[in-house]
């Protein structure tokens, strides 16, 4: 009993350190700033609920998926770094701004970014889903086992309340603190992307020398 908590303990916080909700709710208000409050919660919940599927998926059957499909996890950081510069310059332009003109194009808007890059590669990233599959090859028995999904669906209820809960700082910031934060997310994720990429290929480049 002693060891399934010491586990949970272990589980929950190394999540919580690798997702960083307090980190990511600066860009989930800046990407979600010209949206209702019903849209921002719909946006929150769909993000937390992808990346707890995700994580889980990848816990119970991540080396599996890896080996089928031949990814690696450096593959996935290079992969995740094109989303955010992509993204990052998106806001940086502050064409995200534009959702709120057409309400077919934020519901669909909505759907896009609360998948990706919110749910994934941001909350459920590379690190994030690394410690998955790590921590469910490490888990000793069946009750640390389903623990670890237990943790990442208390670090994703936590997320949750902290994104839900940053909607009352878009009303003191105003449109235009908004379009700044916008702007700077966009930057600091453009740099979020390349250290992503870097991190991804360098490890492949190494092998590659080292193999010729």
């Amino acid at each position: 009993m002693q060891e399934t908590i010491s586990f949970a303990l272990f589980a929950f916080t190394s999540f919580l350190a690798l997702i960083n909700p307090i980190g990511v709710a600066p860009v989930f208000l800046a990407m979600t700033g010209d949206l209702t409050v019903a849209q921002r919660r719909k946006t929150a919940i769909k993000a937390t609920i992808t990346a707890f599927f995700t994580l889980t998926i990848f816990a119970f059957a991540g080396q599996l998926l890896f080996k089928f499909f031949g990814i690696s996890v450096n593959g996935f950081r290079i992969a995740g770094g094109v989303i955010f510069f992509m993204m990052g310059y998106e806001m940086l332009n502050a064409r995200i701004s534009r959702l709120k003109y057409d309400s077919e194009d934020v519901e669909r808007a909505i759907d896009d970014i609360a998948i990706t890059p919110l749910g994934i590669p941001m909350l459920a990233g590379p690190g994030s889903i690394t410690n998955a599959i790590v921590l469910m090859q490490d888990a000793q028995g069946i009750e640390n086992q389903l623990v670890l999904p237990v943790a990442i669906f208390l670090v994703m209820l936590l997320t949750l309340i902290t994104f839900l809960g940053a909607s009352s700082i878009i009303k003191f910031i105003g449109e235009t603190g908004n379009k700044i934060m916008l702007k700077l997310m966009g930057l600091i994720m453009m740099v979020i992307a390349v250290e992503f990429f870097f991190a991804g290929l360098k490890p492949i480049l190494r092998d590659i020398f080292l193999i010729g």
